[in-house]
């Protein structure tokens, strides 16, 4: 990506996806995402003005992974990503500062893919030797993240609760037999 747009003009908003990476030192780019389970982390550095979020599904992938196989909904492939494309535009590991966000529970019962994602993204940054100066990790609730990367200004916030998202995802009821008829419907048989 070109580390420079959004020199002039308006804000250029762009959506980081799901197994997604960006990178940018334009001043009036915005990186965004929403986030349940998944994490994203922000990392900048404030010498060069320059910064990258990353959105990733899962940690790590299980034993059974080919190795060397490239999966990009993982965080181990991502934030290598992330930081190689940082480093090739002029940033300075020693000097990159990380914000993360999301890992949260959002279904009940289900297992605790967010609490994974979350520890893995922190140790991670220690591992890597990469400051963490802000988190907003776990809960319930899905997040939106707005990202700055040329300054490293940050804005997160619950989107909705976790009942008001499932209640948004589940299908409409099957309409009865006699509705479909009222309604000129063809039965197909």
């Amino acid at each position: 990506m070109n580390p420079d747009p959004g020199q002039m003009g308006e804000t250029m908003r762009l959506t980081v996806l799901q197994g997604q990476f960006k990178v940018s030192a334009g001043p009036r780019v915005e990186l965004n995402t929403v986030l349940g389970s998944c994490v994203a982390s922000c990392l900048y550095d404030p010498v060069a003005e320059l910064g990258g979020m990353n959105h990733f599904l899962l940690s790590e992938p299980p034993a059974s992974h080919t190795r060397g196989e490239v999966d990009v909904h993982y965080g181990v492939y991502l934030m290598e990503m992330l930081i190689n494309e940082m480093l090739s535009y002029g940033a300075r590991k020693d000097r990159l500062r990380a914000h993360l966000y999301g890992g949260a529970n959002i279904r009940a019962g289900m297992q605790r893919i967010g609490t994974a994602n979350a520890e893995f993204a922190r140790g991670f940054l220690v591992r890597e030797r990469i400051e963490l100066v802000k988190q907003d990790l776990g809960g319930t609730g899905a997040r939106r993240v707005d990202f700055r990367p040329a300054s490293g200004l940050v804005r997160c916030r619950t989107v909705a609760a976790s009942a008001a998202l499932d209640a948004a995802i589940q299908p409409a009821a099957p309409l009865a037999a006699a509705q479909l008829a009222q309604r000129g419907e063809v039965e197909l048989f």
